[in-house]
């Protein structure tokens, strides 16, 4: 099971055809960053895919996973609603 955020990120113009995701956990998270994400590498990209794997193996927290997510963004120039 994976429980939703209690407030989504919208990530702008990075889905197909430019839509924007909107992220509700951390499953989707990871999903956008390894679908839709415009950059391929980057030090908080890893770190999130890292902390996304925590998240789902119950070793971190769905916030953690939310923030690691905003910071990916921050990095890249997504722009994102959260």
């Amino acid at each position: 099971m994976h429980p939703t955020w209690s407030k989504p990120v919208i990530l702008h113009a990075i889905g197909e055809d430019g839509e924007d995701v909107v992220v509700e956990n951390s499953l989707g998270a990871s999903w956008a960053l390894i679908e839709d994400w415009p950059e391929e590498d980057g030090e908080a990209l890893d770190k999130a895919l890292l902390v996304l794997a925590a998240v789902a193996q119950g070793k971190a927290k769905e916030e953690d996973g939310r923030k690691a997510l905003i910071s990916a963004a921050i990095e890249a120039g997504v722009k994102y609603t959260a």
